[in-house]
């Protein structure tokens, strides 16, 4: 990780350690290396959520882009797989999503695409952030080369047909709750299920700038899990800020994480003969009962260190067809190069449609292992890491639970915090475990 961004985009507190002037540089340093670049008037595009501060990123960025020589054009409110999209379909130099994705409103985010519509390059990320630091310079634009502001809100309807078309069935008769975190999923998401024949429950759809992931969404859905409990709904679907994840909700109210999606699309696609190598990839926190389900149906598995990103790295290498997160981030490589919630609800709703059954009834082989996450501040991440004494305890742990647990330690990418996480047989065990690797972090004051 660098300076300023991490595993997912540049992301702070809005006006605190994310700035104005910094969304201005970094869009100056985009403008001026890819006009540089091309010869020309580079082509960036913009989109945004629904935060506060959205706005003021968006106009810092093309303000500073345009500066050095790019023509900028906004989407607008849209979710962050839409702008991925549109870069490769219409041969943009790269992308900019503003979003803090399931964060509080407060917080904001600058995510930066390549003209692939992937993650950019670190070398890129770097050079952004020697130029926000004063380390290097470069040249305004000037007469001509000055860009200009272009107004490119109808391709999300774009966005919007590519994903109907991804669906082999109609969704006529199905009743389907949805909570759209009053974030991006409100450009697009009722539509797009409603074309396609589905009826559709809304709620948290009324964004006004500050409620955004409040007590809703991906991170929060109980709500949604109450009105799924009502019995009116076959499938509820919770977004995030930006829409790039999803956790569905079954017919009971229970939650279905991104280890059950993976599970259930893993052995779909592979009953179709379309999984290639029979291999889906999956980070570090995917639970040992989705590993354990998956050999059971013939099914393996890659790992690798947290975020989208690293998984689609991984994805792209051996050509595998699907990947993800358990936190909802799943990437479906045939139809996008990042994760995306309307795409992974509408891939769920293809195989619940041909196998003609409920979410429960998919996964009922499926059992996830009890599971504990918790959060410790510590002064140096990685010197914590490194501390003799822990990883003596971390491998006793480990020689104790054996086969029927797991423990994972390892520093957050965003914060200066370590995760510990572990999964046995009961919820006791992991309670037990992870407060003996917690107290020792605070005992020693690491």
């Amino acid at each position: 990780m660098g300076k300023y961004f991490g595993t997912d985009g540049a992301r702070g507190k809005a006006n605190e350690n994310l700035t104005l002037d910094m969304a201005i540089k970094i869009g100056q340093y985009l403008g001026y290396y890819f006009s540089t670049k091309t010869n020309r008037h580079a082509k960036i595009i913009i989109g945004k959520d629904t935060r506060l501060s959205s706005d003021m990123f968006e106009l810092g960025i093309a303000a500073g882009a345009i500066s050095t020589g790019a023509n900028v054009y906004q989407v607008g409110i849209c979710p962050t797989p839409c702008v991925s999209y549109l870069i490769s379909k219409d041969r943009f130099d790269c992308g900019v999503m503003i979003s803090a994705s399931h964060n509080p409103y407060y917080d904001n985010g600058i995510k930066l695409f390549n003209n692939q519509g992937k993650k950019m390059d670190k070398e890129i990320e770097d050079a952004i952030e020697a130029y926000i630091d004063g380390e290097i310079n470069i040249e305004l634009a000037k007469d001509k080369q000055i860009g200009r502001m272009v107004d490119y809100t109808d391709a999300l309807a774009v966005y919007k047909m590519h994903l109907k078309e991804v669906v082999d069935y109609d969704l006529e008769g199905l009743n389907i709750a949805v909570d759209l975190a009053n974030g991006s999923a409100t450009s697009c998401a009722v539509e797009v299920l409603r074309d396609l024949g589905a009826n559709v429950k809304v709620i948290h759809s009324n964004p006004n700038g500050i409620n955004i992931n409040t007590n809703c969404g991906s991170t929060h859905p109980e709500s949604l899990q109450a009105l799924m409990e009502t019995g009116q709904y076959d499938v509820g679907f919770a977004f995030d800020g930006d829409a790039d994840r999803l956790i569905a909700v079954n017919e009971d109210g229970d939650l279905f994480d991104g280890d059950y999606i993976l599970y259930v699309c893993g052995k779909y696609l592979k009953k179709q003969g379309t999984l290639n190598d029979d291999t889906v990839v999956t980070t570090v926190m995917a639970n040992l009962g989705l590993y354990k389900a998956f050999e059971k149906v013939g099914i393996n598995s890659v790992q690798t260190q947290v975020g989208d990103k690293y998984v689609f790295q991984e994805m792209e290498a051996h050509d595998y067809v699907l990947g993800g997160e358990q936190s909802g981030h799943i990437i479906f490589k045939d139809y996008a190069s990042t994760g995306d919630g309307l795409l992974t609800a509408l891939m769920l709703l293809n195989v619940m449609k041909a196998e003609n059954k409920s979410l429960k009834y998919l996964a009922e082989d499926l059992f996830i292992y009890p599971q504990l996450l918790k959060n410790v501040r510590v002064q140096d991440k990685n010197k914590t890491l490194e501390d003799e004494g822990l990883t003596k305890l971390i491998e006793n742990i480990s020689n104790e639970l054996g086969d029927d647990g797991r423990i994972l330690v390892r520093a957050s990418g965003t914060e200066p915090l370590i995760r510990v996480m572990v999964e046995a047989k009961t919820d006791t065990i992991c309670e037990k475990y992870v407060n003996q690797v917690i107290d020792y972090i605070t005992d020693h004051n690491l």
